[in-house]
C-alpha cells in the first residue's frame, strides 16, 4: 500500500490569512498570516510589515501598527454605527488586499453567564436579548482563567551558598488561556431577538480547573447574516468532522480580495461590530462536594531527602528546588526535602501575580 498525498498539500501557494474583526468602541486586533504545506518546517506564517487601516464609507481612515509580529492593533477607536466599514492591506511586497465594505452591528449586553452540573461535568451558558430585535446573530469569544497550586509548597531558596525562607509565592499562581472553539447562536426563527441558555463550554467534572476558583470571561459579537454564515461553516468545516453523518468540508470564501489579482484565494472575514463582556465566577465550594479533581500534578510523586551535610553539594545545581524542612522543637531544620521545579514552582505553568479582577 503506498501513501496517497494530494497536490493540495505539496502546494506551494501561501494565500493571505486574516484574522479579526473592526471594532466599533475599542482596540481593533487584526491578525495576518500565510497558509503554507504541511511539510513546511522552515517559513514563518507572520505577514509583517504590512500596512494596515480601517476605511469607512465616508473615506476616513484609521491607520493599525504592527505590535506583535503579524499582530497589527489600532489605538481604542469610537466608530459611528452608522457607517460601513473595510480592512485595508497593502503587504512589503507591495500587494494590496482589501475587505468588503460591511455594516456596523451594535451587539447588545449580555445578560448572564450561568452554569450548571450534570454527569458529564460543568456546562457553562450565555444568555442575552436585543430589545429592538435588530441582532439575530451572535458569536461568543471566551477566555478562561483558574488559580491553582503546585504539587508541593517551597517555604526555603538556597540563595548565595545558604538556605533561607523563601520570599516569593511559587505555590499558588493562575493560569489564562483562550477558547478555540467557535461558539455561534441566531433567533432568526424565533418572533423575540432572545437567545436563553446557549451553550459555550463544557469543562469535565473533575478537571484541574475547577480544584480551587475559576472565572470565564463572555465577550458578544453581533453579526450580520453573511458573517455569521461563513463562521458557520468554518465551524461545520473544523469541529464537525469524523464520522460518516457529518457535512463534507467546502471551500471558505470569505470576504477578502486581492486587489491585484481577483483570483487570488484569500481567507477570512473582516465583520464590523462592538463587543459586549460579562465575566463569571466559580468557587470549589459551590461545586458538589466529594469531587476528586485533577491536580495537574499527578506525576508529582515523590521528594528527596536532602540531609543538612550534603545542602551545599545538592542545591548549587539549580534544577534541585528545596520545597520544606522538616524542623525540631526549636525550628531548626533537621533535613531538607526537594523536588523538580515542575512540581514546585507553579510559574512554570502561569504566573503568581494575582490578576486585578480576581476576588
Amino acid at each position: 500500500m503506498e501513501p496517497y498525498a494530494p497536490p493540495v498539500i505539496s502546494s506551494p501557494a501561501r494565500y493571505l490569512v486574516v484574522d479579526g474583526f473592526i471594532n466599533l468602541n475599542g482596540v481593533t486586533v487584526i491578525r495576518l498570516s500565510r497558509s503554507q504545506s504541511l511539510a513546511a518546517t522552515t517559513v514563518s506564517p507572520f505577514e509583517l510589515k504590512a500596512m494596515v487601516s480601517i476605511k469607512d464609507d465616508a473615506g476616513a481612515l484609521y491607520p493599525l501598527a504592527e505590535r506583535l509580529p503579524g499582530t497589527y492593533s489600532s489605538q481604542p477607536l469610537t466608530l459611528s454605527p452608522n457607517r460601513r466599514y473595510q480592512l485595508q492591506v497593502s503587504t512589503l511586497t507591495g500587494r494590496r488586499y482589501a475587505s468588503d465594505l460591511v455594516v456596523a452591528k451594535v451587539a447588545p449586553p449580555i445578560d448572564s453567564v450561568t452554569w450548571s452540573v450534570d454527569g458529564q461535568g460543568v456546562r457553562l451558558y450565555v444568555n442575552t436579548h436585543d430589545p429592538a430585535n435588530a441582532t439575530r446573530y451572535y458569536r461568543w469569544k471566551a477566555q478562561e482563567t483558574w488559580q491553582y497550586n503546585s504539587a508541593f509548597r517551597s517555604d526555603y531558596e538556597y540563595v548565595n551558598g545558604a538556605m533561607r525562607p523563601r520570599i516569593e509565592n511559587i505555590f499558588t499562581c493562575w493560569s489564562t488561556a483562550n477558547s478555540t472553539s467557535i461558539m455561534l447562536g441566531n433567533t432568526q426563527k424565533l418572533s423575540d431577538d432572545v437567545v436563553a441558555d446557549a451553550p459555550l463550554h463544557l469543562l469535565p467534572r473533575n478537571s484541574y480547573k475547577l480544584r480551587v476558583k475559576y472565572s470565564l470571561l463572555v465577550q458578544q459579537l453581533a453579526q450580520t447574516a453573511e458573517e455569521y454564515a461563513y463562521w458557520e461553516m468554518l465551524q461545520k468545516n473544523t469541529e464537525s468532522l469524523g464520522t460518516l453523518f457529518d457535512p463534507l468540508p467546502t471551500q471558505l470564501t470569505g470576504n477578502v480580495h486581492c486587489l491585484d489579482d481577483a483570483g487570488e484565494l484569500v481567507l477570512g472575514y473582516v465583520g464590523a461590530t462592538s463587543v459586549t463582556q460579562k465575566r463569571m465566577f466559580i468557587d470549589r465550594s459551590q461545586l458538589p462536594l466529594g469531587t476528586k479533581y485533577a491536580t495537574g500534578y499527578e506525576d508529582c510523586i515523590y521528594q528527596d531527602t536532602i540531609p543538612l551535610r550534603l545542602v551545599n553539594d545538592v542545591f548549587r545545581n539549580p534544577v534541585n528546588v528545596p520545597t520544606y524542612a522538616l524542623l525540631d522543637g526549636n525550628f531548626n531544620p533537621v533535613f531538607y526535602l526537594s523536588s523538580s521545579p515542575d512540581c514546585v514552582d507553579c510559574r512554570r505553568r502561569g504566573t503568581n501575580v494575582k490578576p486585578s479582577f480576581w476576588p
